[in-house]
């Protein structure tokens, strides 16, 4: 996945997010933010997904006034239409929806956003809003919520921060100090502690190495010091596998966790669920998760948030609308294989109406 190229002058501002309540309907203090277009897409620019194995793919025929003309339509007089939003707004890429956002502002001098806004409600409103920002905003905005009040979804920020690229990483940090006025490193280290907050601020420096490379001493070396860090030792140095996790390439670490599947006769996951606890335990598993394989990690993501009693939405919502043009396909393929169930049969189980519909075309249905 690669960004579009985001400087922090082109930014516009948003709002900071409203502390959300208690209702486990989390979009509800969403109305106030806005999403005014941003100066980053050149003319010459692709319309196309920012990924290339995504259910949203670009629409042929694109038309932004047309499609800016049927969102206006949408919202005259009582009610509004939400069909079209949906059939618009979910088979666009994030690119178009920019173009379609500047169509609508130039024919009706109003911010698209700011209209749905006021015209929408719950989670459905939530999608909406989060598929007419390009992605490193609605990374941002979903740290800062995450960060906002009382309390921290310490979930949102291990998803994000152990899943995203070190360019995606960067681009998220100049998109936050724009928008919030504040370092997301400080804005981290305000709400976190411990050496669950040494590995937040680790991977926020986006310092891994991203080459391909493999270094077998190194790799010997990195095993056996994870080993004697932990299964090998009363206690566990967690430093040590900080130093690991956050910093080697995907290709080294997958040969260190062979290797110390041969040293300690235990998985690595199993070793970090017996030594470690809470969001440190997450965070880390998050981590090894998304270096073997991201599209199950999110789908591992997607069943825990329906499955029981209760849906989190956020966490659905989040992930839907992040991956839906970067690898839903290979996320599905992995739920599917993984559960035994499509994703789509849990969604159409767990919500309903236009929160229901639009979930579903993100998905590409069944």
């Amino acid at each position: 996945m690669e960004f579009h190229s985001v400087t922090a002058a082109s930014l516009p501002h948003l709002p900071a997010p409203l502390s959300l309540s208690s209702s486990p309907d989390h979009s509800l203090h969403r109305a106030a933010f806005c999403t005014s277009t941003l100066e980053t897409i050149s003319p010459s620019s692709t319309m196309a997904a920012i990924g290339n194995r995504g259910t949203v793919t670009e629409a042929a025929g694109f038309d932004p006034e047309a499609d800016a003309q049927r969102l206006r339509g949408a919202m005259k007089g009582t009610g509004t239409d939400e069909k079209v939003v949906i059939e618009v707004l979910s088979h666009r890429t994030i690119a178009q929806r920019q173009r379609i956002k500047e169509a609508f502002k130039q024919a009706v001098g109003k911010d698209l956003a700011d209209e749905l806004s006021s015209e929408l409600s719950g989670n459905f409103r939530a999608v909406v809003l989060g598929l007419l920002m390009l992605a490193p905003v609605y990374d941002a905005y979903e740290l800062r919520t995450a960060m906002k009040g009382a309390g921290t979804e310490e979930a949102c920020l291990v998803d994000i921060l152990a899943s995203r690229t070190n360019p995606e990483i960067k681009t998220i940090t100049a998109v936050f100090k724009k928008e919030y006025g504040k370092d997301l490193e400080d804005a981290v280290c305000g709400d976190t502690s411990g050496m669950f907050q040494r590995v937040l601020v680790s991977l926020l420096t986006a310092g891994r190495d991203e080459g391909d490379k493999v270094d077998e001493a190194q790799v010997a070396i990195d095993a056996k010091e994870i080993f004697e860090a932990g299964e090998a030792r009363w206690g566990t140095d967690e430093v040590k596998f900080l130093t690991v996790l956050c910093v080697r390439n995907r290709n080294h670490l997958m040969r260190v966790f062979e290797d110390y599947q041969k040293i300690s006769g235990r998985d690595i996951e199993d070793s970090i669920k017996r030594e470690m606890s809470g969001c440190l335990e997450d965070i880390f598993l998050a981590i090894v998760k998304c270096m073997r394989n991201k599209p199950a990690f999110f789908a591992e993501k997607l069943y825990k948030s329906m499955k029981g009693l209760g849906t989190t939405d956020s966490v659905l919502i989040r992930i839907v609308v992040a991956r839906a043009e970067i690898d839903m396909l290979d996320i599905k393929a992995q739920f599917l294989k993984m559960y035994g169930k499509t994703l789509p049969s849990f969604i159409k189980g767990d919500t309903s109406g236009d929160y229901r519909k639009i979930l579903l075309e993100l998905v590409g249905g069944e």
